[in-house]
């Protein structure tokens, strides 16, 4: 199975933070799934930690990277198609970046694995 992390499941994961679902945990931990991570969640991780909204153990960006490379996670690209796609979804979720998130894991055909309910009112495939 290959699966798209939202921005807190990564930051979750990559803490061993036990907010993270049992069943994420697994999907993430099972050597046979591809798990990919938005490049679009690098960018809020640091945009945050920039303006003290997100407290990391060392500087964003190579947090991110480390970690990215520790657990083994690909790196997916926002193209064109997903902005589009993320500028034209219903209103229900205001976040740009989960919109994009939203967009990549409905273009990509893959499950997003994320706690946030208001996602499930989009049609994608929510793991939790």
């Amino acid at each position: 199975m290959r699966a798209l992390l939202d921005t807190h499941a990564f930051l979750w994961a990559a803490a061993d933070d036990p907010r993270l679902s049992a069943h994420a945990r697994e999907v993430i931990a099972d050597g046979t799934n591809e798990i990919v991570f938005s490049a679009a969640s690098a960018y809020e991780i640091v945009w945050k930690a920039e303006r003290g909204r997100l407290e990391l153990p060392e500087p964003a960006e190579s947090y991110v990277l480390d970690r990215l490379d520790r657990l083994a996670f690909e790196g997916l690209a926002v193209n064109v198609r997903h902005a589009v796609r993320a500028a034209a979804l219903p209103h229900h979720h205001a976040d740009p970046w989960d919109r994009l998130l939203i967009a990549q894991a409905r273009d990509e055909g893959i499950p997003l694995i994320t706690v946030d309910s208001m996602i499930a009112r989009y049609e994608v495939e929510v793991l939790w």
